[in-house]
């Protein structure tokens, strides 16, 4: 059994596809949601399906090892941000290296980094008037959006968009694409561990 941490800190709506595509599996089991807003729906989607979850501030997450032990404790094999603004600490890097997976609304490396989240990455492909903007899914690093790639997949930008209607778009892509680039990738590593 691959178990499976999400960490996410607004709507929820990448991790409630995730938890509803794995549903149905014996294999793989959305074990654990983390966030950092008491009141974000990805709390809401976790409690509906009966998922531990919990919520940390800053203090926990960066001066504690306690999200670190929980993951442990927990046997967790793979951590997915999914709107996750925080950085994430050196300790559950080193712990989880090559096994946390994060989802960026643009065509990495343009529009990431520090403040690119949410309309403000929208906001920034529509005033570089670039023509595709999409999705990246990426290892994470110590870096903001400097991970290793591992997908990504483009849409048009449309002359009439506005931030609002390329997001909708963008958020489409990363429903349909997470779910199975996340499953892509643990078979990979399965079939990686077994041939070591």
């Amino acid at each position: 059994m691959i178990k499976i941490a999400i960490l996410a800190s607004g709507s929820g709506s990448n991790a409630l596809a995730l938890i509803e595509y794995f549903r149905e599996r014996k294999d793989v089991e959305i074990n654990f949601v983390i966030s950092n807003k008491r009141k974000s729906g990805v709390i809401t989607h976790a409690a509906v399906n009966d998922i531990d979850h919990y919520i940390i501030d800053k203090e926990i997450f960066y001066e504690s090892s306690l999200i670190d032990i929980k993951m442990k404790s927990r046997k967790i094999d793979l951590i997915v941000l999914a709107g996750f603004l925080w950085k994430i600490p050196d300790n559950l890097l080193k712990t989880f290296a090559g096994r946390i997976i994060n989802i960026h609304p643009s065509l990495l490396p343009k529009h990431g980094g520090l403040g690119m989240y949410g309309l403000h990455v929208h906001r920034s492909v529509l005033d570089s008037k670039d023509e595709h903007s999409g999705i990246s899914i990426h290892l994470v690093n110590e870096n903001y959006d400097e991970g290793e790639i591992i997908f990504q997949k483009k849409c048009d930008v449309l002359i009439t968009d506005t931030p609002e209607s390329l997001a909708d778009r963008v958020l489409v892509l990363e429903h349909e694409n997470l779910p199975k680039q996340i499953d892509k990738f643990i078979k990979q590593e399965i079939v990686k561990q077994k041939t070591v």
